[in-house]
């Protein structure tokens, strides 16, 4: 069954690249049905990829091959949560390893212009902490990172 409602995400010529590197390195992702222009059109030629059906966690997107005019902003992201250091390390490093840059706070941009949050579980559990003052440190911790380091933040937490 198609889903009701799919994130488009634009590439310029790279959705079959994006959607399979995403696939290999994010858990429950795959490339589903590669769609081929029937016609030659502004940005390619007849038979070239136009879209990709592909899920990332689980989320269902289509890459359109719609050209040069439009880039991706970090208004959109995708937010990972991660359960463990390993986990963080080896997704931010793939991302990052694979022509991407980093960012702040556990942001990084991925080499066709995405922005992904790298979001350790214990980030989260750490900035809603009834105790506000543990939650402070935590932030602020982390306001001074790229990656995030769950070891650093849970002792920022402890105080």
């Amino acid at each position: 069954m198609v889903a009701k409602n799919t994130i488009c995400l634009w590439f310029n010529g790279t959705a079959l690249d994006a959607a399979q590197f995403y696939a290999a390195t994010f858990p429950d992702s795959a490339v589903g049905a590669i769609h081929r222009a029937p016609a030659d059109y502004p940005a390619g030629k007849e038979g070239d990829v136009l879209t990709v059906e592909f899920t990332v966690a689980g989320i269902p997107c289509l890459g359109l091959n719609g050209g040069p005019g439009i880039t991706h902003s970090i208004a959109f992201s995708f937010q990972i949560a991660t359960d463990d250091q390993e986990e963080t390390d080896r997704l931010w490093n793939a991302v990052v390893g694979n022509g991407g840059q980093e960012s702040e706070c556990g942001w990084c941009q991925d080499k066709w212009g995405l922005s992904w949050q790298i979001t350790p579980r214990a980030l989260t559990a750490a900035f809603t902490d009834p105790d506000r003052a543990a939650a402070q440190r935590a932030f602020q911790a982390m306001m001074g990172m790229k990656k995030i380091d769950i070891a650093t933040i849970e002792a920022a937490r402890r105080g």
